[in-house]
């Protein structure tokens, strides 16, 4: 009588591997093509936002030299094919970092976005108390309740030169130096060192504005 073989359990069945005997995942499993792509894409993405950045917060980013030099040639070039090869090879060059690199990268960048979304939150809020000053006199009673350090006499000095030029037409030069001092007083008062003297009034604008009422 023939005997018919049984498969045997383990290693020896094919059958897979399960519990504490399974194998590890291949992290080194290749990418489809697809991912491969997209990969590509972020990080020439990547590219272009540190490309477009301003010089002082491009000298804040970490990255390789190599990486730097090429950005800093891109933004040399301005004709628009040179340009473009130039992306490219910053491309390539970024394909080439490792995973550590590219995510320093992301962080910086992410930083910046946050500080821009506070830095125009800041600047509607200047925005929002120069138009109550010159409103609603009594803006001015709220803001130096606010800010006390401000020099009352030039805050009022500046609202009505300001003042008189939207209704002459004028050039808006108090009105400029209405939204410095504002600044002036948010920074003072957030603990931020101003570039102005302490009065709220931006340095070398005081003696301006002692004659609002003089063609600018």
């Amino acid at each position: 009588m023939t005997r018919r073989n049984r498969p045997s359990s383990g290693a020896h069945s094919g059958a897979p591997f399960t519990g504490a005997f399974a194998p590890e995942p291949d992290d080194d499993e290749p990418k489809s093509k697809s991912q491969r792509k997209r990969d590509m894409h972020a990080l020439q993405a990547l590219g272009v936002e540190l490309e477009a950045l301003p010089k002082d917060r491009l000298a804040r980013v970490p990255m390789p030299e190599p990486l730097a030099e090429a950005i800093h040639e891109a933004r040399r070039i301005t004709s628009h094919e040179g340009k473009r090869r130039q992306m490219q090879y910053v491309g390539r060059v970024m394909r080439g970092l490792d995973d550590d690199e590219v995510d320093a990268i992301r962080r910086a960048l992410e930083g910046f976005k946050g500080t821009s979304k506070a830095e125009t939150a800041r600047l509607h809020l200047i925005e929002r108390w120069r138009e109550m000053l010159l409103r609603d006199d009594d803006a001015l009673t709220r803001f130096l309740a606010e800010h006390p350090e401000v020099d009352v006499q030039a805050l009022r000095n500046l609202i009505r030169g300001a003042r008189k030029e939207q209704q002459l037409g004028k050039p808006p030069r108090h009105f400029r130096e209405l939204f410095q001092a504002i600044k002036t007083a948010l920074d003072a008062k957030d603990g931020q060192q101003p570039a102005a003297g302490a009065n709220g009034i931006p340095a070398g604008n005081a003696d301006d504005n002692d004659q609002p009422d003089q063609e600018p």
